[in-house]
This record gives structure tokens, C-alpha cells and sequence, in this order.
């Protein structure tokens, strides 16, 4: 049967059948004639969407909640779901995704726009995709000028613990060094997830996130246990990564060395592991990657001496030969 409106309180709701399909909802308003054409508008909508397919009448917020209900990471959403709203999703395209990232962030570079603005907008609507709801979209990102980032090494690392001023902050360092792990997951940890005896912890877990079993070298294992107090709740007692971030800035200027970022310790993780020759795909798994190319593409780079060619007239000769010449 058609929508037909009644009157629950002081408020319109509206039930039916419309395609075969049961409806029930709320006008959110006492007005009758304005429930009337509420109603009207939904019956329009479904039957089109019954017609015409799902990807007719699906609008940006409706994918928005399904891709919040599906538990993926609600980081930078809302203001990409505020930009949009209703928007039909048919409606957006690669320019238009582009264009709202630059009237987002007028005052941001490229790569905080290809973040914050394009990758959630397609991410929402490519989950849709994946149900059939709509088509992909594929946006091309704004151009970044990549900088060489300077990584964490194990010497920073110890002069930063040696003056970290507390045992806590020393072991924040340790940690996200040692097990290439994010600030936000590091500091999720408790101290359920230490085992000790076993030397390692279990990260994650958390909405949106694969838990994982991270190893624990005994520089980490000596760090965790110089922290004082009972071993209840959470490790680290930073209640946010701008909570230690003071404190962090201070350890690095008392240790005379350069400031480096939270990230840079993970940056230092892949960075080390790579150059002493461990694989991608172990490095990625270790230290959480989904894709070992992106730990490839992002932390790796040309270590190799220029006559690193040499090897492709490699004989037992020629190797004799060279080493004679390296030690004349």
C-alpha cells in the first residue's frame, strides 16, 4: 500500500509499502501539509530507486553512514560529509572531489588536501561501489614536492631516552622505534597486551584496525619494566599524541638532538630494516603495513655504491681481481 502519514504526539510519521518494500519513519514535523510532501518525496525516491537502481537516488551522507557502520576510520569524515551533504552521489565527479579538498583547505598544501580531502570523499563512495550501490571513482591527486625525511636511528633514540626525564616517555620512544608502530595505536596499548615472558605485545585491534602480535627486542622489554607504578590500564599515560608532544620537544632539545616527529621513529623502523637488506613483505608485516610496495615505495631508497654494477661481470676472476686492487 501506498505512504500514508499519521499523527504519533505532535509529530507526522509516515508507513507503507512501496516496491515491495516496508517503510516506516518520522517527518520530524507537526505540520500536515509539509508531512504530506516528506512523504511524497519518499515514495518518489524509493520507486526510483526500485527503478532506476540504487546509484539514482543514493546521496553522500547515506554512503557516509554505511561506510561509518561498516567500522572503517572516521578521521577526517566530518568535514568532508559537512562539504557534501545530500549530494546526489551520481552528481560528483574526480574534478568536483578535487575542487572541494582546495575549498576545504585553501591555505594547505597538496598532500594535506590528497589526505584530508580526496582520499576520505573517494574512500566513501568507492565502499558503496563495493556493494553495487554506485560506480567506482578514481581522483587523481594534487602533486606533491616529496622532501627527504631524516629517520630515527637507535643512536637518537638512546640519547633521547637518556633525557627523557621519565621513564614513561623514554619507553614511548623505545616502543614505537623498536615495533615501527603509529602514535594513536601505541598509546592504546595496555598492559594486558605485554607478556613478558613471551617478549612481545599485541597492538591493535581497535575499530577500523587488524590486531597484530609485535615482537619485543630486550632494549623494549627493559624500557616497559623501568616504568613505575601497578600494572593495570593503559601503558603509556599520554592521553593524547598533543599530550606528549611538549614533553617529547623537550627530551629532544636537553639531548642536543634534532626534533624528529612521532612518525619518524616509525619511518626509522622501516628505514634500518630495509637497508640491512630484510625483505618488504617482512618489513611490512613487522611493523603493520598492508602493502609491503607502500613500506617499498615510501622508506626505500638507493644505499648501493655507484659500482654496484660491477656484479654483472661477476667471475670468480674478476672478484679475486678486485679485492687484490681493494687492498693495494
Amino acid at each position: 500500500m501506498p505512504l500514508k502519514i499519521y499523527k504519533r504526539g505532535a509529530i507526522w510519521h509516515y508507513r507503507g509499502t512501496v516496491a515491495g518494500r516496508l517503510l516506516r519513519g518520522s517527518t520530524r514535523t507537526a505540520s500536515k501539509e509539509i508531512a504530506q510532501r516528506i512523504c511524497a518525496e519518499q515514495e518518489a525516491r524509493h520507486w526510483k530507486g526500485h527503478l532506476d537502481g540504487p546509484a539514482s537516488v543514493l546521496t553522500f551522507a547515506q554512503a557516509a553512514m554505511l561506510y561509518r557502520a561498516a567500522g572503517k576510520s572516521d578521521r577526517f569524515l566530518r568535514p568532508v560529509e559537512d562539504y557534501w551533504k545530500d549530494t546526489p552521489v551520481k552528481a560528483i565527479n574526480a574534478g568536483a572531489i578535487r575542487q572541494s579538498a582546495i575549498e576545504l583547505y585553501p591555505t594547505a598544501g597538496p598532500a594535506t588536501r590528497n589526505r584530508q580531502g580526496i582520499v576520505p570523499a573517494q574512500a566513501i563512495i568507492n565502499h558503496s561501489a563495493d556493494q553495487e550501490l554506485c560506480p567506482h571513482i578514481r581522483v587523481k591527486r594534487f602533486h606533491v614536492v616529496k622532501k627527504a625525511k631524516v629517520p630515527v636511528t637507535w643512536e637518537w633514540v638512546q640519547a633521547f631516552m637518556a633525557h627523557a626525564g621519565t621513564p614513561g616517555l623514554a619507553a614511548l620512544c623505545c616502543f614505537m622505534y623498536l615495533t615501527g608502530e603509529r602514535i594513536t595505536r601505541t598509546l592504546a596499548v595496555t598492559w594486558d597486551d605485554v607478556d613478558f615472558k613471551a617478549g612481545t605485545v599485541r597492538i591493535g585491534g581497535t575499530k577500523g584496525s587488524d590486531e597484530r602480535l609485535a615482537h619485543m627486542p630486550p632494549e623494549l622489554i627493559a624500557a616497559l619494566a623501568n616504568i613505575p607504578g601497578e600494572r593495570t590500564g593503559r601503558v603509556f599515560v599520554f592521553k593524547s599524541r598533543g599530550n606528549a608532544k611538549t614533553q617529547w620537544a623537550g627530551a629532544c632539545r636537553r639531548a642536543g638532538i634534532k626534533f624528529l616527529s612521532y612518525h619518524r621513529c616509525r619511518h626509522g623502523f622501516a628505514s634500518v630494516l630495509l637497508d640491512r637488506g630484510v625483505s618488504p613483505i617482512t618489513v611490512a608485516d613487522r611493523g603493520g603495513w598492508k602493502d609491503p610496495r607502500h613500506v617499498f615505495q615510501t622508506y626505500g631508497h638507493d644505499i648501493a655504491p655507484r659500482d654496484v654494477t660491477d656484479v654483472l661481470t661477476d667471475t670468480p676472476a674478476t672478484q679475486t681481481e678486485r679485492k687484490r686492487n681493494a687492498v693495494n
